[in-house]
């Protein structure tokens, strides 16, 4: 064997061993122990620290497998001691893939603290409702800590809050009777801040009379803010005489811009037996043009799926390339008796005739 075909065939091997690889990865991007029942981990973490009535947290939503902005927040908030833990108010993915899950699992590592989440819509898409349990775990939970109440609702469907749900949630509010402050997070926002009442819904809740539902059930109780997401950007103010705050900023697109709203952003709330303080954490963020918010965003999808799905690139380039390599070259005649032998193995045969007996009993 000359050097020419040497090279060629360190290259073939090469090329299938990637191809290996590359398949493995894509296809199998499972999930171990580590990164299941996280939200009960990181409360069981929680309920180690030092519990006091002051205290701060971070809220941050819809960074939908952003990388670079999603990055400059979790470096920020781990270069901040006095915060607690993260809560994430959901968009945590573009959609509920197991590939997009294991590339946000990557990036929540680099966390210092606990981080709790909600399920936001594209979280449970494409059948990550059960990825999202997995990861996870409840849809919907509550929590303690220092002086305040935290209750985590799923309205991930865009429409409404079940029954049962609804049930919950009162039973819930009760119980932060008890506590100075209660917080309550979701994704979806009750009503769309940029509308009016009478041209709701909005980018909210579709369901008028349920959203109607839920706030006349919280305006009993003394809840001291609402966060919510899917809006991507910044608003505060009141729905009827309860507060909230929308924070959308942690990397995915920005639409709007007006720069008061849309920027890139999140929020550290200070407790205190004082009260509550609520610091808007701003970062970079595209000029406020529509052509550079056209292009953020085009640029912004192009790198995350370039980041997200590599090995997937990498298996069809390598698999055009040893196609190419295969027919073009002497490799083919070697490639046919290989593949000639695969088909005449004994259990190959079998699987084969298996299949055929199992399409044709399907057509009868």
């Amino acid at each position: 064997m000359n050097y020419r075909n040497r090279k060629r065939s360190y290259l073939l091997f090469l090329l299938i061993i990637i191809i290996i690889i590359s398949t493995f990865k894509y296809v199998y991007p499972f999930f171990n122990e580590k990164e299941q029942d996280l939200i009960y981990n990181n409360l069981t973490t929680l309920k180690r620290l030092d519990s006091t009535k002051n205290f701060s947290f971070a809220v941050i939503g819809d960074n939908k497998n952003s990388v670079s902005t999603f990055q400059k927040i979790i470096t920020s908030i781990n270069s901040d001691p006095s915060i607690k833990f993260v809560v994430n108010t959901g968009d945590m993915v573009f959609d509920g893939s197991p590939v997009k899950y294991s590339f946000y699992l990557k990036q929540i590592k680099r966390f210092r603290v606990p981080l709790l989440v909600v399920p936001g819509n594209h979280d449970v898409e494409d059948h990550g409702t059960e990825n999202y349990i997995e990861i996870f775990g409840p849809l919907y939970y509550s929590f303690q800590f220092g002086d305040a109440y935290f209750i985590i609702l799923n309205n991930s469907n865009e429409e409404k809050i079940d029954s049962y749900q609804m049930w919950w949630l009162e039973e819930e509010l009760e119980k932060s009777q008890a506590y100075k402050y209660c917080f309550l997070l979701m994704h979806v926002p009750i009503y769309d801040p940029r509308l009016k009442y009478d041209q709701q819904p909005g980018h909210s809740m579709k369901n008028l009379e349920n959203a109607k539902k839920l706030l006349s059930l919280i305006e009993n109780y003394n809840v001291t803010m609402i966060f919510a997401g899917h809006i991507h950007g910044y608003f505060r103010g009141y729905w009827e005489k309860v507060p909230y705050i929308i924070t959308g900023g942690a990397g995915a697109e920005l639409f709007g811009t007006n720069p008061e709203h849309y920027f890139y952003h999140y929020i550290k709330v200070n407790v205190s037996n004082k009260g509550v303080n609520y610091e808007l954490i701003k970062l970079r963020s595209p000029d406020f043009n529509v052509l550079d918010r056209i292009g953020a965003f085009l640029w912004l999808y192009l790198y995350s799926y370039i980041v997200i799905n590599y090995w997937a690139i990498l298996l069809v380039i390598s698999f055009f390339v040893l196609i190419s390599l295969i027919i073009h070259g002497e490799e083919k005649k070697l490639f046919i008796k290989i593949w000639n032998y695969f088909l005449n193995m004994r259990i190959v045969r079998f699987l084969i005739k298996l299949s055929k007996k199992i399409g044709d009993f399907g057509h009868r």
